[in-house]
């Protein structure tokens, strides 16, 4: 079996919990063809958010893996029955098959080295975690805008948090949050996936910590070739 791809979120807090959508809204059917459904189990069944950034692989969380992984891949997933959803085995989070990439199936882009995201900025997360602390999850997509914060707002409440890597979301002063089961989401800005949906407190209170995805894309992109030069042919 291949090593554990690990195109997935870093520094994560050991105690911290992740992700669910709080003061959120239903998504527009299409309107995330780049967003995957990951599905574990490792102690019990779980499930976590993901993103393609290639034919076939998926980006999401370091805690989402377990013994097993099923990955279903577009927005549509849970979307609704009329919707239905496509269905691809994964190779520890890659593909088995490259996904046919159409209006349903889409990659999202990753940030370039001059790429700047500041506080203040409004970006959005999507997923199909918990609406709220006692809420289960939704059987649809959703998704919530987020204002970017200045870094003393998450250095003043997580010890685990550096600038340099995490990106502080969330105002404090409103019910909006990602939380339990958005792990491993993207953190959308403009048409780049700039985060990852990472931890926070386990109240669901906002801000929360993503991982900056910006210093990480070239290693990313040197694990996908390594990998897929590994791919039998």
């Amino acid at each position: 079996m291949q090593p554990l791809l690990l195109l997935m979120a870093f520094l994560l807090s050991p105690k911290a919990e992740a992700g669910e959508i709080i003061g959120c809204h239903e998504a527009e059917p299409y309107s995330r063809p780049y967003m995957a459904y990951v599905r574990y189990t490792s102690s019990k069944n779980k499930y976590c958010g993901g993103f393609l950034v290639h034919e076939d692989f998926v980006l999401t969380a370091a805690h989402c893996l377990g013994r097993a992984l099923k990955m279903a891949t577009t927005r549509l997933t849970l979307q609704s029955v009329d919707h239905g959803y496509i269905t691809i085995p994964v190779l520890c989070l890659q593909l088995e098959d490259k996904a046919t990439l159409n209006d349903a199936v889409r990659i999202i882009g990753l940030p370039g080295r001059r790429d700047k995201i500041k506080p203040g900025m409004v970006c959005s997360v999507a997923g199909w975690g918990r609406l709220g602390v006692n809420t289960p999850g939704p059987a649809k997509l959703h998704e919530v805008e987020l204002e970017i914060q200045r870094d003393e707002e998450c250095t003043s409440r997580f010890i685990y948090y550096n600038k340099e890597f995490q990106i502080c979301v969330g105002d404090p002063t409103k019910i909006q949050s990602s939380f339990k089961g958005d792990s491993g989401g993207p953190f959308v800005c403009g048409q780049k996936a700039q985060g990852i949906v990472s931890f926070g407190k386990n109240t669901g209170k906002p801000p929360r910590v993503y991982t900056r995805i910006k210093y990480f894309v070239p290693w990313i992109k040197r694990t996908m070739k390594r990998f897929n030069l590994q791919r039998p042919h």
